[in-house]
C-alpha cells in the first residue's frame, strides 16, 4: 500500500475509498491500451480510433482521421439549468452564452468540448452516464458529477476559503480566522479536493485522444489537475491558466503543500498568468522551493524541468466583442441607457462594478468618495457613485460581513452629504441583466476599480467598449467618444491600460485624488485616453487571447509524439522525465556480463553527487561502506579505479587515504596520482594563472554583497559558491557574476561556467574529458589497453568525460571493441546512455560487480521513485 498524498490527520487511517484513484501506467509509459467507457458510443469509437489496439499494435492505417479537439476544463459547465418537473432529469438545459467558460473557447480552432461540474441549480442530480451522453451530444458539455456535500468540501471548503484567500495574500493566522475569509489548512479538505479533481481527470481522460487533442485548464479550482491528468496520459498536450494572482514566494512558501502545487503547474506544458508580476512570483517560488531555473529564449520564458521546457505565458484575457456588440445593439439597452441618463442628468456618474468579497476594495472606494466630498465641497450634488454589487459566488460569514459594512458606509455617507433628490452613493444589490449592466457602463463618465488584489478583472475593458460602441443617450451623434478610468495598480489588466489614472487602493487619499483628477480631465484628454484604450481592447479581445494561447501550446508540445518518457514519483509528486531515445536505467543485466568477461577494466567515478550525497552534508567524508566498496574494486588486478573530481587534491587525498590502490584525478584532472603512494603528476601545460589576480577581487566583492556565499580557491581554479545564500538572489547574482567575468576575461585562456549553485573559473586546457583521455593514453602506452570502461558522474563537468569515451574521434586511443558504460546520476538529459537514480544506487551497483552471486534489482534508498502502482491507493 502506497502512502496517501499526505499523512492521515490525527493519526487515523482514512476510510477505504477516500484517496483519489489514478490508473496504473503501462511499462512503456504510454497511454493505457484498455478502452475505457465513454459518455456515448460515438465518443468510444473516436477514442478507439485514436489509441493503439489492446494487443499493443498500432491502429489500422485505414482508420479514419479524427479532427483534433480543444477540451476546455473549468469549475462549472457553461450551461443554464431551469427547473422543469416534466423534463427527464428535472431540468431544462441550455447553453449560457454569458458564462466565462463559453467565452474562453473563443479563438480556439477545431471542435470544443467543455468539461466541468453541473450548474449549481442542478448539482443534486445523481451521476448518470445517459445525461452525460445527452449533454455531450447536444451542447459539447461533459459533466463531472459531484454530490452537493463533496462539492461543498471541494469548492467552499478548500478552494474558496483556503486556497483563494492565500492567493490573495490573506494568511489564516488563527483557526478561527475563517470568519475573516481564510481558514487554516485542513488535510481532510485537501484529500476531498484531490478526490474531486480526480473525477475531473477521469472525465477528461474518457474524452482524450492525446496525440491530437489539446487540453485547456482554467483557474485555481483545478490547480492539481495537471499532475493527475499527466499521470493518466503522459503525452497529453496541456495548458493551465491561472486567472487569480500568484502571491510572492515569501507568502506562497507558507502553504503546507507548496511543492505539490508548484509541481502540478510544472506538469502542464504551458502555464499562463495575467501579469508579469504573477509570473515573476511563480518563477521565484520554483527557484526557491524546487531549485529549478528559468530562461528566456526568443521572447519566451521557459522552465527547464526534467528534460522538458515548460513555457510561461503572460497575457491578460480580453472581452467577447461579439457578445458585447450583440447586447449593445438591443433596443432594451438603448432604452435603459436613456433612463439612466435622465435619472442622473446634470451630474457626473462614477461607476463601480464588483463582486462582493474581501479583495474588491469596495469599502476603500466608498471611503475615498467620502474623502473626495470632504475635500471638495463644490462636488456635492454634482457627482454620484453608482456601485453595482454582483451576487456572491460562495456564501460565508466573510461575504455577509463585507455586505453589512458597505451598506453601513453607504448610509453614513448619504446621511452626511445627501441633499433633497440627491444621494452621493447609489448601491445596487439586485441582480441585473446583461443589457441593464451594459447600459450603466455606457452612461458612466468614469469607471473606478479599487480591488486590492485581483487577477481576472475585465471591468475597465467592458467599460471601454461600451463607451465606444454603446447607444448615445445624450450628446452629438458621430462625435469622438470619451472616457476616464481610475484603476488599482494591483489588478491584472492594469499594465495594459496606460491611459488610466492608476492608484494605490490602500491609500485612500491617493484614490480620492485619482477620482478628482479624472473629474478634472478635459474633453480632449478623455477622448485621447478612450481612443488609446479602445485600440488595445479590440485588438486583444478574448478571441485573440484564445488563438495566442493555442499557438503557444502547440509550440510547447510539438515534440510530444517522439518523447521518450519515464514516469517518476508518487501521488502529487508525480512527474515525467523526458529522456534521450536510447537512455535507460543501468541494470545488472546490462553491466554484469560485460564486467565478468573482460580482463582490463577502467572505472571512473565522480565524487560529489555520485558516490556521496550532494545535499544536506556539512562534510563530504566518505563513509565506511564506500571505502569498503572502493577497496574491493581496487583489489581486483583487472581493475584500474579512479575518482575524478573537481575538488582539491589535498582533501581528496585525506578523505580517500584508506584506499591504497585507488587513483585520484583532482581539480578536474589537472593533478593525477595512480595510487596512494604514487606522486602527484600534472600535465606538461604552459598554464598561466595570472588571471586569478583579476578574478579573485571580483568574486570577493560578490561574496560581500551576497550573504551566505563564499569563495573556494583551488590551485587551478576559483569557485564562487552560493548554496547557503538565498537561492533566488544567489541565482541572479551568479548570472551577473558570470557576465562580469566573461567581460573582463574575454582575452584570457579561461572558461567561466555556471554549475549547480556555483560559478567556476578555470583554465580552458583543464577538464575531466582531457584527464580521462590522458589516463587511457597512459594505459595504452603501458601496454594495458582497456576493454571495459565504466564512467559515472552527475553534473555538467562529467558530461566532458562521457563525451571523451563515447565520441568516435576518441576511440583511436583504445580498442574499438571496448565495452563502454557511460552513466549519469539522476533522471535527466545527458550524453550518457545509462542512468542510476542516486548515490545509493551507484554504491549498490558497484558492490554488485564484485559479488559473484545473482544480483537483485536496484532499489531502496532512492530519492526518485518509479512506480507502476497507483500512488493514491
Amino acid at each position: 500500500m502506497h502512502p496517501a498524498p499526505f499523512p492521515s490527520p490525527r493519526g487515523r487511517r482514512a476510510p477505504a475509498g477516500k484517496y483519489p484513484s489514478i490508473p496504473h501506467p503501462t511499462s512503456s509509459h504510454e497511454e493505457p491500451r484498455t478502452k475505457r467507457p465513454n459518455p456515448c458510443a460515438a465518443q468510444a469509437a473516436r477514442r478507439s480510433n485514436a489509441l493503439p489496439s489492446a494487443s499493443g499494435g498500432e491502429s489500422s492505417p485505414s482508420a479514419p482521421q479524427v479532427e483534433a479537439r480543444r477540451i476546455v476544463v473549468t469549475h462549472r459547465l457553461p450551461l443554464h439549468a431551469e427547473p422543469n418537473p416534466a423534463a427527464p432529469y428535472g431540468f431544462d438545459f441550455s447553453i449560457d452564452a454569458d458564462a466565462l467558460p463559453h467565452q474562453l473557447s473563443r479563438g480556439l480552432t477545431g471542435p470544443v468540448v467543455f468539461v466541468g461540474a453541473l450548474p449549481s441549480a442542478a448539482a443534486s442530480i445523481p451521476p448518470s452516464e445517459e445525461l452525460a451522453a445527452e449533454l455531450l451530444a447536444r451542447f459539447s458539455c461533459s459533466p463531472v458529477f459531484l454530490d452537493p456535500g463533496h462539492h461543498k468540501d471541494f469548492y467552499d471548503g478548500f478552494c474558496k476559503h483556503y486556497l483563494w484567500p492565500m492567493l490573495h495574500y490573506l494568511l489564516p493566522h488563527t483557526p478561527s480566522s475563517s470568519g475573516g475569509g481564510g481558514r487554516s489548512f485542513d488535510a481532510e479538505l485537501y484529500r476531498s479536493y484531490l478526490t474531486a479533481i480526480t473525477k475531473f481527470a477521469d472525465r477528461v481522460f474518457e474524452l482524450l485522444s492525446p496525440d491530437e487533442d489539446h487540453v485547456f485548464i482554467h483557474d485555481y479550482h483545478l490547480w492539481a489537475l495537471p499532475t493527475i491528468l499527466r499521470h493518466k496520459s503522459p503525452r497529453v498536450r496541456m495548458c493551465f491558466f491561472l486567472h487569480s494572482p500568484f502571491p510572492t514566494s515569501e507568502l506562497f512558501r507558507a502553504i503546507p503543500i507548496r511543492e505539490e502545487l508548484l509541481r502540478a503547474l510544472l506538469n502542464a506544458d504551458l502555464v499562463g498568468f495575467h501579469t508579469y508580476d504573477y509570473a515573476r512570483h511563480f518563477l521565484s517560488a520554483c527557484t526557491r522551493l524546487l531549485g529549478v531555473s528559468s530562461h528566456t529564449r526568443r521572447g519566451y520564458i521557459g522552465i527547464d524541468y526534467f528534460g522538458r521546457s515548460v513555457v510561461v505565458k503572460i497575457l491578460s484575457i480580453g472581452v467577447d466583442m461579439g457578445q458585447l456588440r450583440e447586447v449593445l445593439s438591443l433596443p432594451e439597452t438603448a432604452a435603459k441607457a436613456k433612463e439612466i441618463a435622465t435619472k442622473f442628468a446634470g451630474r457626473q456618474v462614477l461607476l463601480g462594478v464588483d463582486d462582493i468579497d474581501l479583495f474588491k476594495g469596495i469599502d476603500l472606494k466608498l471611503t475615498a468618495m467620502e474623502r473626495l466630498l470632504e475635500s471638495r465641497p463644490d462636488l456635492r450634488g454634482e457627482v454620484v457613485l453608482v456601485q453595482i454589487n454582483n451576487p456572491a459566488r460562495s456564501p460565508g460569514r466573510d461575504i455577509d460581513t463585507v455586505r453589512a459594512e458597505v451598506h453601513a458606509m453607504r448610509d453614513r455617507i448619504n446621511g452626511r452629504f445627501g441633499l433633497p433628490g440627491y444621494e452621493p452613493i447609489v448601491m445596487i444589490d439586485d441582480p441585473l441583466t446583461m443589457h441593464e449592466k451594459l447600459a450603466f457602463y455606457t452612461s458612466a463618465d468614469i469607471c473606478i476599480v479599487t480591488a486590492v488584489r485581483d487577477g481576472l478583472n475585465r471591468t475597465p475593458y467592458i467599460y471601454t467598449v461600451c463607451r465606444q460602441e454603446g447607444p448615445i443617450a445624450s450628446g452629438v451623434a458621430g462625435a469622438p467618444r470619451e472616457s476616464a478610468i481610475v484603476l488599482s495598480e494591483f489588478v491584472g489588466c492594469s499594465p495594459s491600460l496606460s491611459g488610466a489614472v492608476r492608484v494605490n487602493p490602500w491609500n485612500v487619499d491617493d484614490v480620492a485624488e485619482g477620482m478628482s483628477s479624472a473629474l478634472r480631465l478635459n474633453q480632449h484628454d478623455r477622448q485621447m485616453r478612450q481612443e488609446k484604450h479602445y485600440s488595445y481592447v479590440i485588438t486583444h479581445d478574448i478571441a485573440y487571447w484564445g488563438r495566442s494561447l493555442e499557438q503557444d501550446l502547440q509550440r510547447a508540445s510539438k515534440d510530444h509524439a517522439s518523447m521518450n518518457i519515464l514516469s517518476v514519483g508518487l501521488a502529487m509528486n508525480f512527474r515525467i522525465v523526458v529522456l534521450g531515445p536510447n537512455f535507460q536505467k543501468l541494470s545488472p543485466g546490462h553491466i554484469d556480463p560485460s564486467y565478468h568477461r573482460t580482463g582490463n577494466r577502467l572505472i571512473l567515478l565522480d565524487y560529489d553527487g555520485t558516490v556521496v550525497m550532494p545535499q544536506g552534508m556539512i562534510t563530504r567524508h566518505p563513509d565506511q561502506e564506500l571505502i569498503g566498496v572502493l577497496n574491493e574494486l581496487c583489489s581486483d588486478p583487472k581493475n584500474t579505479v579512479f575518482v575524478v573530481s573537481g575538488r582539491r587534491k589535498d582533501e581528496l587525498a585525506q578523505w580517500l587515504a584508506p584506499c591504497e590502490r585507488l587513483g585520484i584525478c583532482a581539480e578536474h584532472g589537472y593533478f593525477t596520482r595512480w595510487s596512494r603512494d604514487s606522486p602527484w603528476e600534472s600535465p606538461n601545460l604552459m598554464v598561466d594563472f595570472e588571471w586569478k589576480n583579476i578574478v579573485e577581487p571580483i568574486m570577493k566583492h560578490y561574496s560581500e554583497v551576497t550573504d551566505g556565499s563564499y569563495i573556494e580557491a583551488k590551485e587551478t581554479a576559483l569557485v564562487w559558491h552560493y548554496e547557503d545564500a538565498d537561492l533566488d538572489f544567489g541565482s541572479c547574482q551568479s548570472k551577473e557574476l558570470q557576465d562580469h567575468l566573461l567581460n573582463v576575461l574575454a582575452k584570457e585562456p579561461v572558461s567561466v561556467k555556471r554549475g549547480h549553485q556555483i560559478v567556476e573559473v578555470k583554465s580552458q586546457e583543464v577538464g575531466k574529458g582531457t584527464a580521462v583521455l590522458n589516463l587511457i593514453e597512459t594505459m595504452v602506452a603501458r601496454g594495458s589497453i582497456p576493454d571495459f570502461i565504466l564512467c559515472i558522474g552527475d553534473d555538467g563537468s562529467d558530461e566532458d568525460m562521457f563525451e571523451a569515451i563515447t565520441a568516435s574521434s576518441s576511440k583511436s586511443a583504445f580498442l574499438e571493441s571496448a565495452e563502454i558504460f557511460a552513466c549519469t546520476v539522476g533522471n535527466k538529459p545527458s550524453q550518457a546512455k545509462y542512468y542510476l537514480e542516486d548515490p545509493t544506487d551507484v554504491l549498490k551497483m558497484l558492490k554488485g560487480l564484485t559479488d559473484s552471486k545473482v544480483q537483485q534489482p536496484l532499489g531502496g534508498g532512492s530519492q526518485l521513485h518509479v512506480s507502476s502502482e497507483d500512488p493514491f491507493e
